[in-house]
């Protein structure tokens, strides 16, 4: 134990912590090998995406750019999780530092409600280029693009530093278990012996603002878009308007809606396996960030000719190689 004194008391940190979320999931190699799959298909596919929209210079612009931060953000989200249950699981070893378990602490929980907001500009982005298309040019620039790209950043890393430094007064005087598949920030303040009715509040009014305040954005976004969509006479229109919200939509269902029913399930007290809550919530932070490139990537018009290009050139430097 570390121990520190803070005005009257006396504050305890462990050396660290246990993970044990998953321990107790049968067949848990087989889980974690399939998260590693997951996990290897994630980032070769965000590093592409990312490849592509920084080359291509048509694709500066500024729905790109915010497919780019998401396809970043992604990239660095499944690497907070993924290497550390590898090692828990493979190697045979759970114990993480306690400075170690508040960084992987903040760092989940900031690129989580960056991935919560950067889906929220993508809805964004739709909203201005089919309700304003005649604006869309003065409205959503790249300098604009860039500064909400930015501001979002700071303020995501601004509440997850003010979160995770919010646990440093505690002491840790009972179980050093932390029952999750990472150092999360609800079972670590399970295990604090003082009052956490700070940190708490906290917890909940930082999962309101970025997660349920998006998705309110999102759904008024799309009532808009509706709303100009059927005001369209020509049904040609209406389906290619609608066609360019199909990735988005698809990204927001898998990102938004396990985390919205479990929070709900939890939050009304339906009883499950706390296998079954860990194992959907580690499966709906790592899924996400591995199917995102691949919607953008088959969906984007844009993305899907500069890779058919790329393929094509490729193939014409090597023409031998198709001989066989």
């Amino acid at each position: 134990m570390q121990n520190g004194n803070s005005a009257n008391n006396s504050i305890i940190h462990p050396a660290g912590f246990y993970i044990v979320g998953l321990s107790s999931v049968p067949y848990i190699n087989i889980y974690v090998m399939f998260l590693t799959v997951l996990f290897v298909i994630t980032v070769i596919c965000n590093v592409f995406l990312i490849t592509i929209i920084y080359y291509d210079h048509r694709l500066h612009v500024p729905k790109f750019m915010a497919v780019g931060n998401l396809a970043l953000v992604d990239l660095i989200l499944s690497t907070s999780l993924v290497p550390a249950m590898i090692k828990i699981h493979l190697a045979l070893d759970n114990f993480l530092p306690f400075k170690l378990c508040l960084v992987q602490m903040f760092t989940y929980y900031t690129f989580v409600s960056l991935e919560s907001l950067s889906i929220c500009i993508l809805s964004y982005d739709r909203f201005i280029a089919i309700c304003l298309p005649l604006r869309q040019e003065s409205i959503n620039t790249n300098t604009r693009m860039a500064y909400i790209i930015g501001a979002i950043w700071l303020f995501c890393i601004f509440i997850n530093i003010y979160a995770t430094t919010s646990i440093l007064p505690l002491s840790f005087c009972y179980s050093l278990e932390v029952n999750s598949y990472f150092c999360d920030f609800a079972p670590v303040l399970l295990l604090a012996c003082n009052d956490m009715t700070h940190q708490w509040i906290l917890a909940t009014a930082s999962t309101m603002v970025v997660i349920f305040i998006p998705l309110t954005f999102i759904f008024l976004t799309y009532i808009g878009i509706l709303i100009t969509v059927f005001r369209m006479k020509n049904n040609q229109s209406r389906y290619k308007a609608l066609a360019t919200c199909t990735e988005h939509l698809i990204i927001v269902t898998f990102f938004f809606i396990p985390v919205f029913i479990i929070f709900n399930l939890s939050f009304f007290g339906v009883l499950w396996h706390p296998n079954i809550g860990l194992v959907c919530l580690s499966l709906s932070s790592l899924i996400t960030p591995c199917v995102n490139p691949i919607i953008y990537s088959l969906k984007t018009k844009e993305i899907r000719s500069r890779i058919n290009f790329l393929l094509t050139h490729r193939l014409s430097v090597h023409p031998h190689k198709n001989a066989h």
